[in-house]
């Protein structure tokens, strides 16, 4: 008979259990906490979408939309994608289920993405984010509160040291396209100096030549001008606006003039929260402001501005969780007692107690199993404790026991 082989994990996916589901579980439940408190509303959006959604917001010469996007044609003929990000969903979600009339409208979502990219530490092809955005708000006040969710987020995961947010302003239009022909013309001057990748992109998104990680290109790209002199008073005053909201806050930030984003359809403010505990790639949460995106998908122009987060990256930083807190362990002895345990073990669940049974072995092996768990108490029944129609509840680590009859238990455990 033919051996059956036994499946294999997918290249780039991850079975996450034990420990490592303790650190997912509570970034995510930190971040429904704490976007509660900031009023964010909630939403979830399909896993899928066309495949226009995300060629026409992420732009069809960057790296996720050439290479790195899953997509595939349905039996209905259909070009579909596997959500490389939220934010192009949400905009498309605004715009077919009619979510103007809540602007401003603030959410978050969070789930799995997917990226046809090399795995590497934190990063994997089906991975995780936790997501917000403002959307129909035109004011810096919006990219203030993000900003200062974010930080706060850190805060409460408790991995906020040795995280710096780095900040930039991309202007409005008018400050991008002379910025953009700035750099054109100084990249123009350097063309025979500059890799294959920043030829490419010189014709199509020169703002991306400045995040070049390719040695050849990085003087010519440190030397190009900064922003700065090209900025409109409006866009310095946007600016000015966003950075004294987060000194108002006591969020720290740092000016990094070489933060960009390649797209026409980003503005203002650009940032990244960075650090240096993950290796090379240090960004554990980055956004920015995006007021031409709706209208490149075909509806009105509509300001936004969001940011994202990898749950794997952020549960990386995350000192080991304790495990759930048991409070009591039954240990039934005998099959009366095994019968008679089901429904006690029901009847303290549904009063909100966290009890485990312990079905195996011998009275010493499912004590041992009691404290191995950590539960606070370990409830022993025996034909006994039948009998007189109580309980044995033994509070471990003390090592006292008393009496307790089934119907007070929960009281008792409390």
């Amino acid at each position: 008979m033919a051996r059956i082989e036994t499946p294999r994990r997918v290249r780039g996916t991850q079975d996450i259990f034990g420990d490592e589901q303790r650190r997912f579980a509570h970034v995510l439940a930190t971040f429904e906490r704490v976007r509660a408190l900031y009023c964010f509303q909630r939403i979830d959006i399909p896993v899928f979408e066309s495949t226009a959604v995300f060629a026409r917001s992420l732009g069809e010469t960057t790296d996720v939309v050439s290479k790195e996007m899953y997509s595939f044609e349905d039996r209905g003929g259909d070009s579909l994608t596997l959500r490389p990000e939220f934010t192009a969903g949400i905009a498309r979600a605004y715009l077919t289920e009619g979510w103007q009339q809540f602007a401003p409208l603030k959410i978050t979502t969070s789930g799995p993405v997917f990226r046809y990219e090399r795995p590497q530490k934190g990063r994997f092809r089906q991975f995780h984010q936790i997501d917000a955005e403002v959307i129909g708000a035109a004011e810096p006040a919006a990219d203030v509160e993000l900003l200062v969710l974010a930080d706060q987020l850190l805060r409460e995961l408790g991995i906020a040291e040795g995280v710096t947010l780095q900040l930039n302003t991309l202007g409005d239009v008018a400050t991008r396209e002379a910025w953009r022909a700035a750099l054109v013309a100084h990249f123009e001057a350097h063309r025979g100096d500059l890799s294959e990748d920043s030829l490419t992109r010189l014709e199509k998104n020169p703002m991306r030549i400045l995040d070049s990680k390719d040695p050849k290109d990085r003087p010519i790209a440190d030397s190009a001008p900064d922003i700065d002199a090209y900025l409109t008073p409006e866009a310095r005053a946007f600016f000015d606006a966003v950075t004294a909201g987060l000194d108002a806050a006591g969020v720290a930030w740092e000016r990094n003039a070489r933060l960009v984003r390649g797209l026409d359809y980003y503005r203002h403010t650009a940032f990244e929260f960075v650090t240096d505990r993950l290796g090379s790639q240090g960004t554990v949460l980055a956004g920015g402001r995006y007021d031409g995106l709706i209208g490149s998908l075909g509806g009105p122009e509509t300001a936004g501005v969001g940011w994202a987060a990898g749950v794997e990256r952020l549960a990386m930083l995350l000192d080991e969780p304790a495990a759930a807190a048991i409070d009591a362990v039954v240990v039934p002895m005998g099959a009366a007692a095994e019968a008679r345990a089901t429904g006690i073990v029901a009847d303290l669940r549904r009063a909100g107690v966290a009890v485990e049974m312990a079905y195996k072995g011998k009275m010493k092996a499912r004590m041992a199993k009691a404290d191995a768990l950590g539960a606070r108490f370990a409830i022993i029944l025996g034909d006994d404790e039948l009998a007189k129609g109580v309980a044995a509840v033994k509070t471990l680590g003390a090592g006292t026991q008393v009496e307790v009859a089934f119907a007070d238990l929960a009281e008792a455990l409390r």
